[in-house]
């Protein structure tokens, strides 16, 4: 008797399931999978965010009145962390759980492409998936920040960097840390393993909290990219920014 792999057995169990939403549990025609369209169009960003906080705006713009002071790094992402999807991020990066990765991406594909018609983007030289630390990896066996930056590549025809980033630290998990401690955390957490020969550059990663993370490696990066960009599925907003 032939064995089979827990992998190919996991994916021809998966196969053989009902394709239903995670959401609302109902029927998923092809091609879709993981996430209907229904719940996709109701939590994403139902009007123009500033790029830069993520708060409404009446008009498409690059930032809001506030933002435009000081241009911090723009956030592209389909959606808020506090939407309907936010829970489902998690599920990919703790539990390996992906079958909701190829709805968010496509709606993270539709973002970039749309902020690129209006004139509101430039697409990058190259995609930079945010590293995790080799234990790290080890242990997971997988990073969330690559299978999302891999997808994104290929979708929009750019190059993926993946040895450009390294990270040094295994630093403690962000989740239950304070915006200080998480500056604090990742001080020197990242390092480039050569010089960047890129001027404009896309950070990938899952989720965008207090920007802790892609601060820091900008910071690596801004001596020869003027133009740092980070994509992700979804920004988690200061509670006090409403959403649409």
């Amino acid at each position: 008797m032939v064995s089979l792999s827990w992998q190919r057995c996991r994916a021809i169990l998966g196969a053989s399931l009902p394709n239903r939403c995670l959401l609302c549990h109902q029927t998923i025609a092809a091609p879709h999978r993981g996430v209907c369209p229904t719940c996709v169009a109701n939590s994403i960003y139902q009007s123009e965010v500033c790029l830069g906080c993520g708060k409404p705006l009446t008009i498409a713009a690059e930032y809001c009145g506030s933002c435009l002071h000081h241009r911090p790094i723009k956030v592209v992402a389909p959606a808020s962390y506090h939407s309907m999807l936010g829970p489902l991020i998690p599920a990919i990066k703790y539990q390996a759980q992906f079958a909701a990765l190829p709805a968010l991406t496509a709606a993270l594909v539709a973002r970039i492409q749309h902020l690129v018609a209006a004139e509101l983007l430039e697409l990058p030289q190259v995609v930079l998936p945010v590293p995790l630390h080799r234990q790290r990896l080890a242990h997971r066996g997988y990073n969330q920040a690559w299978l999302i930056a891999n997808t994104l590549a290929a979708q929009l025809q750019l190059p993926l960097d993946d040895k450009l980033l390294a990270r040094t630290s295994n630093t403690p998990a962000q989740a239950q840390l304070t915006g200080k401690q998480r500056r604090q955390n990742l001080s020197g957490a990242f390092a480039l393993t050569r010089a960047s020969p890129y001027q404009r550059i896309a950070l990938v990663d899952d989720v965008v909290t207090t920007g802790s993370t892609v601060n820091e490696i900008a910071r690596l990066l801004r001596t020869s990219a003027p133009s740092i960009q980070v994509w992700c599925l979804a920004r988690a907003e200061a509670p006090k920014i409403a959403t649409l």
